[in-house]
């Protein structure tokens, strides 16, 4: 039988039916990677956060670059205590008056300033947190995809060492097999039981979490597509791959305006060595007459004043000290930063040339070879050539083979989502 069949196109088969019966469930509607990104990025709570406070950050600037309101004063004045009277006296008058602060030139300019760049920097956190939503919906889905593989290696791995446990039931019963043949196969079969166990509750967890980045309920069903592009793209060199993160990755773009903000808010601490200004004017009117008979006039005035910065020492001198201790923090945010996004970049793509190159090396080699070892060895021991024991080995060992290559190929998918998110865009590739 497996003669002139090959040991995946069986297997294939078998898991077809498995699909279609025993787990109907599975008929719905797969979830693409890309449509799984789209999701996340349309509806996930946490991105809806970010992005109403980074419109509120939005509001500020202009709040910050415009004048004060004006101040509206009211007054009575120079009222005789003895009888109230607002005609008595000359000096009794009602007053009507309006003032208006204005900062020292240049400080409405430099508060909106730095709060653009704050508003500059929260925008692009959202971009940021986007990024990190796609990266973790790309890694869960691929831990999803590669234990749908393995469930399905086991699935036909199990139905296969039930064949194996009738020929040795069928050698045992004519006298030509041994006992230990049938009881060995049957603790095979239970171990890769405890394995399903294992993986089914595993893609559980990861369904529950995918579904968490969706906004989805937790319990709702998760299906993959069975078969995606497994080849392994070449990517730009590791250099080009970091000067590119620092044009564009939003978190570095975020702290240099966070930097900018920071010396902004030094030229406006020296700004405050300078006064401010207040300036008004005032009428008052005054009823009753003069001693001719004659009506009195009403008064004008204006009005000047102005702050006088006279505690810089204690004041002015340890504010401009706090916002000079401010930028050089941010300054070393910064480097630290970007020292931690090359990382990023180095590891991510050490991570995916491995997975790649391993998933080449079991797809192209290791596995042809070990299924071509079960098929020998399975035709061997039906004329008993071949040890059952070694017989079970080799098609254990060729499950094995199998879940390594699809946890490689998983595991470098994950990596390349993890350097598309570090560099800050998707073209990262070589161009062809």
């Amino acid at each position: 039988m497996f003669g002139h069949v090959s040991v995946a196109a069986v297997r294939r088969s078998l898991f077809s039916l498995l699909l279609l019966g025993a787990f109907p469930a599975f008929a719905a509607e797969p979830l693409g990677l890309q449509q799984a990104v789209d999701e996340a990025l349309a509806s996930n709570p946490g991105l809806a956060a970010i992005n109403a406070r980074a419109e509120a950050l939005a509001a500020i600037p202009e709040q910050r670059g415009t004048l004060p309101d004006p101040r509206l004063n009211l007054n009575l004045q120079n009222v005789p205590l003895d009888s109230f009277s607002l005609t008595d006296e000359g000096m009794t008058q009602f007053q009507i008056g309006i003032s208006q602060a204005l900062p020292f030139p240049g400080k409405l300019a430099l508060q909106e300033a730095a709060a653009q760049q704050l508003a500059e920097a929260a925008s692009l956190d959202v971009a940021e947190l986007r990024l990190a939503l796609a990266r973790d919906v790309k890694t869960v889905w691929w831990n999803l995809f590669y234990l749908d593989r393995a469930l399905e290696s086991v699935a036909s791995n199990q139905t296969l060492l039930r064949q194996f446990v009738e020929v040795a039931q069928s050698k045992y019963s004519v006298g030509k097999g041994l006992q230990q043949d049938v009881l060995l196969a049957q603790l095979e079969l239970s171990r890769l039981l405890d394995r399903k166990i294992m993986l089914e509750g595993m893609r559980r967890n990861e369904a529950i979490r995918l579904n968490a980045l969706l906004d989805r309920p937790a319990s709702g069903e998760v299906v993959l597509p069975q078969r995606v592009d497994e080849s392994s793209p070449a990517l730009l060199p590791e250099r080009e791959l970091t000067e590119r993160a620092k044009m564009l990755r939003p978190r570095l773009i975020a702290r240099e305006r966070l930097l900018e903000a920071a010396r902004l808010r030094v030229d406006l601490a020296e700004k405050d060595y300078y006064p401010d200004f207040r300036l008004g004017a005032v009428w008052g009117v005054r009823g009753g007459e003069n001693p001719d008979g004659s009506e009195r006039s009403d008064f004008g005035s204006l009005l000047f004043s102005m702050n006088l910065p006279i505690y810089s020492g204690s004041r002015q001198d340890r504010a401009l000290d706090q916002r000079n201790s401010e930028r050089l923090r941010e300054q070393h945010t910064l480097h630290q930063l970007r020292l931690q996004v090359e990382a990023e970049i180095g590891r991510a793509l050490s991570d995916y040339r491995r997975g790649a190159e391993q998933a080449r090396l079991f797809k192209s080699g290791i596995i042809p070879q070990a299924s071509q070892t079960v098929a020998s060895m399975l035709a061997g021991y039906q004329v008993n050539k071949v040890d059952f024991l070694n017989l079970v080995r080799s098609q254990i060992t060729l499950y094995n083979y199998e879940t390594q290559y699809w946890k490689a190929l998983s595991e470098s998918r994950q990596a390349l989502a993890r350097l598309v998110s570090a560099v800050g865009e998707e073209d990262i590739y070589e161009k062809q």
